[in-house]
């Protein structure tokens, strides 16, 4: 399943060259991907409250067009991979003209309150988060 959600540019969120600063598309993809759990109804606070956590270990990202002072951006997330303790997510950032702004695949994976990979409990595993599932 793929998700868009859309945010707006905002003027903080811009360097001295007046586009948006590099790092603030790591937040882009955050928002996109917290979106998309919440819309295939991945319980992350009870997740949380098990004492597990998702966690980012990689992020490859490529930088296209820049993006701008009130653009409004969607942020599509699609899983492409997905094992027991560990996935992988494709996301695209592209303006109102649909210019893609930046393409990035983030590898998450799973940890106990120790820091240890664990796998994901069968009750919060929901839809695009199966096992062994890939998508081509």
């Amino acid at each position: 399943m793929k998700h868009t959600a859309f945010l707006t540019v905002r003027s903080y969120e811009l360097d001295a060259y007046n586009h948006v600063n590099n790092a603030n598309y790591l937040n882009y993809l955050e928002f996109g991907r917290m979106e998309y759990l919440k819309a295939i109804g991945f319980d992350y606070t009870g997740l949380m409250e098990a004492g597990l956590h998702l966690f980012i270990s990689r992020i490859d990202i490529r930088y296209r067009v820049p993006a701008k002072l009130f653009d409004t951006l969607a942020v599509e997330v699609e899983p492409v991979k997905t094992g027991k303790l560990s996935g992988t997510f494709r996301q695209t950032i592209t303006n109102q003209d649909g210019q893609v702004c930046a393409e990035a695949e983030v590898a998450w994976g799973c940890v106990d309150s120790n820091g240890k990979p664990t796998r994901i409990p069968d009750h919060f595993r929901v839809g695009g988060l199966e096992p062994d599932t890939t998508i081509p």
